[in-house]
């Protein structure tokens, strides 16, 4: 019996803990408008269909993730888009965590696929599976604005399968100055 009466008082407890808190929690109606169009444009990379891209990306939006830099308005985003597409075979893109407000939207991400011409320091028929941070910035349902944002592993892998150019070496450096030591 007592063990009842001490069980009562944090059972009701625990219900109107539970009452008050599901009221709080959940996203604004605007944050889930910009959620759901981050996830429409990660459907148009999975299907390689671009056609609905404006009916989540401003068509004066600016990517900051282009591969030669900032890619301005619509037309060029969605010609990038597409450039990239071609070059992919079964593209996979799998949300491992995401966090919305009624003006950004980040979405951590691991994309998987294969590549049917060289892109991203890869040859082509190479596998690709990276993670990436994507944030876009929202304005009315639509993004106006994205980054893209690499682990460094994930870029020096990338870079490692690049040819890099060398660069000499200047005069004052340590190798230098041990080949220096030597000739005396």
């Amino acid at each position: 019996m007592k063990k009842l009466l001490f069980a009562l008082p944090i059972l009701i407890s625990c219900y109107f803990i539970s009452c008050n808190s599901g009221s709080s929690g959940g996203l604004s109606a605007t944050a889930q408008k910009n959620l759901d169009a981050m996830h429409g444009v990660q459907k148009c990379f999975d299907s390689k269909d671009f056609g609905k891209l404006g009916d989540f990306i401003a068509a004066d939006a600016v990517d900051h993730a282009g591969e030669s830099g900032d890619l301005k308005g619509l037309a060029s985003i969605k010609a990038e888009f597409e450039k990239w597409a071609s070059g992919n075979d079964n593209p996979k893109t799998e949300v491992i965590k995401e966090l919305a407000d009624d003006e950004y939207v980040f979405s951590w991400c691991r994309y998987t696929g294969t590549l049917k011409t060289p892109q991203m320091g890869l040859k082509a028929g190479d596998k690709y599976d990276m993670k990436a941070i994507e944030l876009a910035k929202f304005k009315d349902g639509k993004a106006v604005e994205h980054w893209t944002f690499m682990e460094p592993a994930e870029m020096i892998k990338m870079m490692g399968k690049m040819e890099q150019p060398q660069m000499p070496m200047p005069a004052d450096s340590p190798k230098v100055k041990k080949e220096e030591m030597k000739k005396m």
